[in-house]
């Protein structure tokens, strides 16, 4: 199945994201986590990447390949492609449509230095794996978006009209990088309808649980940390289950009022974590059901 049909299906769409263990842990370890996420009824499930050649591609695959076959739930492999070849992509799109997994998330990657990019023979965008991906399979498509700009970018308005870009290179719907603050993504919304976007944007939500990590998402994408977070993080920064629950709180937070507010979807960064998972879904059960059984009604 198509991840565009589940949002032509349903008003609200839920989903987990999830990451390979790092090389030197047995692919085996992140089973039982699999396990647990599916068992919350999630709409998709989608797998971050690794280095084109690496063995943390394969994992990308053969983890997407098990959420769906064996647990049933639709997944979404990320696919970097400034460091491959379109050969190359051209054979991850292969592997994955043999594995059964029909939907991929086409990011850019992260440009490292050195690194050579020869016109017609690698990718220099997302627009063009987009574009490449629907030219050369059936693959369903979703494309990253940046609530409050992306980090290389100095003109923040230009990141809409490379939203509109990636709509018209053949996208299905978007999701967005992880943000603290929800006027951000509100903002987003009203400047996506402005340019003409009429694709899903679902938000992309992380609880954060500890320091070290909301320093991290700092320092990769540039999010803003606001007021009152940082009293959190000052609190109970010395009380690591306390900030582990008051991260969660706060991301609940987000949540029902991006619900409330009418979002197209909710993407859940667990960070391989079901504790999180199942502790989010739970509290919002009751209104996830409520959206559903709107949507019953709402078909006939």
């Amino acid at each position: 199945m198509k991840i565009k049909d589940i949002f032509e299906r349903e008003r609200l769409v839920y989903s987990f994201e999830v990451f390979p263990p790092k090389p030197d842990y047995p692919i085996e370890s992140i089973y039982k986590t699999i396990e647990e996420l599916s068992k919350l009824d999630p709409d998709y499930i989608s797998v971050t990447y690794g280095a084109a050649g690496s063995s943390a591609n394969n994992r990308t695959a053969e983890i997407a390949s098990l959420i769906k076959n064996k647990h049933g739930v639709e997944s979404l492999a990320h696919l970097t492609c400034i460091d491959s070849s379109k050969e190359e992509v051209r054979q991850i799109l292969k592997d994955l449509t043999d594995r059964n997994v029909n939907n991929i998330l086409a990011l850019r990657g992260d440009i490292v230095e050195g690194m050579e990019i020869v016109d017609g023979v690698n990718f220099s965008n997302s627009q063009e794996i987009i574009r490449f991906a629907k030219e050369n399979s059936n693959m369903g498509v979703a494309a990253a978006c940046y609530p409050e700009g992306h980090i290389e970018s100095e003109d923040k308005s230009f990141d809409i009209e490379v939203l509109k870009l990636k709509e018209e290179a053949g996208a299905d719907y978007f999701i967005s990088q992880l943000f603290l603050d929800n006027s951000y993504f509100y903002d987003l919304l009203d400047k996506a309808e402005q340019k003409g976007v009429t694709l899903p944007i679902q938000a992309g939500i992380m609880p954060v649980i500890n320091k070290r990590q909301i320093e991290r998402i700092v320092g990769l994408c540039g999010a803003t940390v606001p007021k009152k977070f940082i009293k959190i993080i000052n609190k109970y920064e010395h009380n690591k289950e306390a900030l582990r629950d008051a991260g969660i709180a706060y991301a609940l937070e987000q949540i029902v009022d991006l619900i409330s507010s009418g979002v197209r979807g909710i993407h859940l960064y667990t960070m391989n974590s079901p504790y999180i998972a199942k502790k989010i879904t739970s509290s919002i059960d009751s209104i996830l059901t409520s959206v559903r059984e709107e949507d019953l009604k709402r078909l006939g």
